[in-house]
This record gives structure tokens, sequence and C-alpha cells, in this order.
């Protein structure tokens, strides 16, 4: 390819809001990426009654200057992308004026100021919540959209006075059009949206005082929304006339980036917790709230769950040592004990109990012994969530994807595999930019999202189960959940 073809070669941008940073991916029709930026966000701010907040307008100043990064690397300077997506945090939200300009900071995902709101919603809305299999957590966005609108809101919009509800995306969406544009229903589905209805829950805002006006239009993942204006391509590096589409949430992104976008398809996303994330034709609904569902841009259903366990089990050894810790592990064999690695109180998925608690059934001959148990504890979960799910009557067919930090160290991904008794096949951009992109690429430089994935998702790798310790494992795994029943935690 000559460097003038190159030059002009069609790319889209998928932008990453997380936590503490941006971070954008360019990745052109066949899924190489192109260029790359990123950029700093100031750290939440939480404090008395579980009060999670960040400054929202850090949120588009960080964007631009992620954006300009990446822009001012390719080789057109920018002018070759033609399509744009945000993915970010789920529930984070920030009302604004008329301006979209924030009207106080954002109430961040893991704020729990409306805990006792969302138990309000969950009794007012309990029919639509139970269609749906959902369940309203104490920190749900729903709760803070009421508290924003009650009298213990910070008066910035006094008596329900004009003003927008916006996610993150949302904020964003405006910078880059230069006006408000729709919300997508990932992005929602925290906020109350029912995919299913395809409506906001009118009875649960009506008994929360919650003014309708305040609420988005809700439209699908990867719809367009506008283009991208002259100011915004000013600070972006974006062309002006660039097509902005909607985004997901941060974990359908990533779960989307895997090429897990089918039904029968499911990824294991093994990060700081442990995400379990597929795609089903059907709704399904657990009656323990443990799996809920966004909904596929094409209309099918993503269930998945978020356990309380997962890479940050491994606290206990400095990064430095993991790969020392995994080859004496792996020089062992199977631990000699069993381990649950909570870190934290209460679990949340596979299964529900404010009581759990971490264990270890046994004394660990020495470190690698523990690490290993470690290891075993956290697949020994997911083996856990794929038999509820079957419970529930879902199907995972083929490999299951393999995706997240903890997929880069061979022995746990091996063990995982063994202990699931089917290969696991490893992503190689199982990141959520890089999913935002797909969004991006789906209607632009492909027809839909399956089309997007199977373009520009490599195939991946395949890591299969050892059958040399295939029986130990069993041998534990039943240990391990005859703990769980024996304490009460996971039903018989």
């Amino acid at each position: 390819m000559s460097d003038r073809a190159e030059a002009v070669t069609e790319v889209v941008a998928g932008i990453d809001i997380a936590t503490a940073a941006v971070r954008v991916v360019c990745a052109d029709a066949h899924g190489r990426v192109r260029a790359r930026g990123g950029a700093e966000l100031p750290p939440p701010r939480r404090g008395v009654g579980g009060r999670s907040e960040q400054d929202a307008t850090a949120w588009w100043p960080a964007v631009a200057a992620a954006l300009r990064q990446a822009t001012g690397a390719l080789p057109a300077g920018g002018r070759e992308v033609v399509a744009v997506a945000v993915a970010a945090t789920s529930g984070t939200i920030v009302l604004a004026d008329g301006r979209g300009e924030p009207l106080g900071p954002a109430l961040m995902y893991d704020d729990r100021r409306a805990a006792g709101l969302n138990a309000r919603a969950q009794e007012a809305g309990a029919p639509r919540w139970r269609a749906l299999g959902l369940s309203v957590g104490p920190t749900a966005a729903l709760g803070r959209i009421a508290w924003l609108a009650g009298v213990e809101g910070p008066g910035a919009a006094p008596g329900g006075a004009a003003g927008h509800l916006l996610h993150t995306p949302d904020l964003v969406g405006w910078r880059l059009t230069g006006g408000p544009v729709a919300t997508d229903w990932s992005h929602a589905l925290k906020s109350g949206y029912d995919a299913r209805a395809g409506e906001w829950p009118g009875e649960v805002f009506d008994a929360l005082g919650v003014p309708a006006r305040w609420l988005p239009s809700v439209r699908a993942p990867a719809t367009p929304v506008g283009t991208v204006c002259a100011e915004a391509a000013a600070e972006t590096g974006l062309p002006a006339g660039c097509v902005v589409r909607l985004g997901m949430t941060d974990g359908c992104a990533g779960q989307l980036a895997t090429g897990a976008v089918r039904p029968t398809q499911f990824v294991g996303i093994l990060g700081t917790t442990y995400v379990l994330k597929g795609v089903t034709r059907d709704l399904i609904a657990d009656p323990s709230g443990a799996l809920y569902s966004h909904r596929h841009p094409d209309g099918w259903w993503l269930p998945g769950g978020a356990s309380n366990t997962g890479g940050e089990a491994l606290a206990h050894a400095p990064s430095g040592d993991l790969p020392a810790l995994d080859r004496a592990a792996a020089d062992r064999g199977p631990a000699s004990v069993v381990a649950y690695p909570l870190r934290r109180e209460g679990e949340r998925f596979p299964f529900v109990s404010g009581a759990a608690r971490g264990f270890v059934l046994g004394t660990p001959a020495d470190d690698a012994d523990r690490h290993r148990a470690t290891l075993e504890g956290v697949a020994f979960l997911e083996r856990l969530a794929l038999e509820r799910i079957a419970e529930l009557g879902v199907a995972v067919e083929g490999p299951l994807w393999a995706a997240g930090g903890g997929s880069r160290s061979p022995l746990w991904t091996r063990i995982r595999a063994t202990v699931l008794g089917r290969p696991l096949r490893v992503a190689d951009h199982a990141e959520t930019a890089f999913g935002a992109a797909l969004l991006a690429a789906s209607g632009t430089l492909h027809p839909d999202l399956t089309a997007s994935a199977a373009a520009m998702v490599r195939p991946g790798r395949d890591v299969e189960p050892d059958a040399r310790e295939h029986a130990a494992l069993d041998a534990s795994y039943a240990t391990f959940t005859a703990a769980l029943r024996a304490r009460g935690w996971l039903l018989p």
C-alpha cells in the first residue's frame, strides 16, 4: 500500500471515560489500532454517607486532550476519522443547565447517598423490575436522580426548574455536537430506563417527584445523534461533520471488544472483580437479582453479573512478585487448601449474600500454595457463575472468551479452563475504548455491530484444560461449594 493510500485510510474513534482517566483508540475497518490517546481525570471525592463525587467540568477537557493526542498521531492529522462513540462508567450522572453546563458535581456510580430512595423506587416499580429481572440496588442512579429533584438536593434547580439529566457520554456528546443528544439504553439502565418496554418508569419517577422534562430521549447504541461541530473539531482534531454515534457502558463495551456479540457467546472478564457477560436472544429474568441484562444494540439481550472478588484477591503480593509466584504455583500443582478469596463484605454474583465472607479451609504450606489456592478460588467462582446461568436456561456455546488483566496470566487462564472443563479464548483487544470504536464503526464502516465485530476483532488464542489436574480441581470445587452451602450463603 502506498503512503498516500495509507494516509487516507478511514478510521473510527472509541472513547473510554473511566473513573481516573480517558482513553481513546482509533481503529480502521480491519480492527488495526492506528492511534491512541489518554488523559487523566481528578479522582472522585468520597465522604460521609457514602458520597462519591467528581468534577464533571473536567470530563470534556480530558476527552479533548486525549482526542488531540490520538488524532495528532494519525497520518492525516485526524481528517480520516469518520465516526466516534463514547463509553463510560455505568451509573454516573450530573444535572446540567440549558447550555449543558453542570449545575453541580457528578454523582458517581458508587455513590450511596440515595440508598433509601432506591429502596422506595424498588417498591414503587416492583412489577416492572420483576419483568426485567432487575433489582434497584443502593447505588443505582435512579435514587440519585430523585435526590437531585428533592428538597435534599443541592438547590441547583429549585422546584424542578429547567434542567437536563446527563450521563457522562451525554455531556461529552453535547460538547461534540454543540447541542443536547439522546442517551443510549445501556447508560440509562441504572437510571431506571426500561429497555423491554422502551420507556422511562413513569410510575416510579412520579412517586419520587422527578420532573419528566429532566429525562433525555433514549435510543439504541450505535445510533447516530449528530455530527462534530466546528468548535469541537478545533479542540479535538476530529473533522467537522464526523458522525457521533451512541456508545454503551464500559462493561458492555469491554464485552463487545472481545467479539462476544452473538447469542450463546459469553466472556469472563477478570479484572479487579470477576464479571461474566454474554448474549441471549431473549430476556433472562433471575429472581435473585444476581444476573441482570442490558439490551443489545441489535435488540437481543446482554445478561451479566459482577462478583465482589477477582483480581483484587491478589493484593497479598506486590505486582512485581506475581510472575514468580505464578511460576512457583505452577510447579507445585493444585493447592492443598480451598479458598474463597473475598476481600470485602458480601457477595453479589453468582449468588447474593450480604453475610458472605472470605475463607481458607486449611493452612497453606507456603506462599506458592496460598497463591495457587487464591487463583483456584476465583476459578471456582467462575464455574459457579456458569452453572448458575445454566440453571436459568442460558446456553454457552464454544470457548468462553477471557478478558481483563487476570487473563494475561497463563497459569490463571489454564486453571480457569481446567476448572470449567472447556477452552478459554483470550481476547487481544478486550478494552473499553476498542469496544466503543466497534460501535462507532457500526453503520459507518460496517453495516451493523455483528459485522463490525466479525471484521475488526482478532480471533484470539485458545487455552485448553489440563487433564492432569482435572480430578484434583473437581474435588476442591466440590469442597468449595459445600462450604458455601454450609454457611447458608448458597442455596442447596
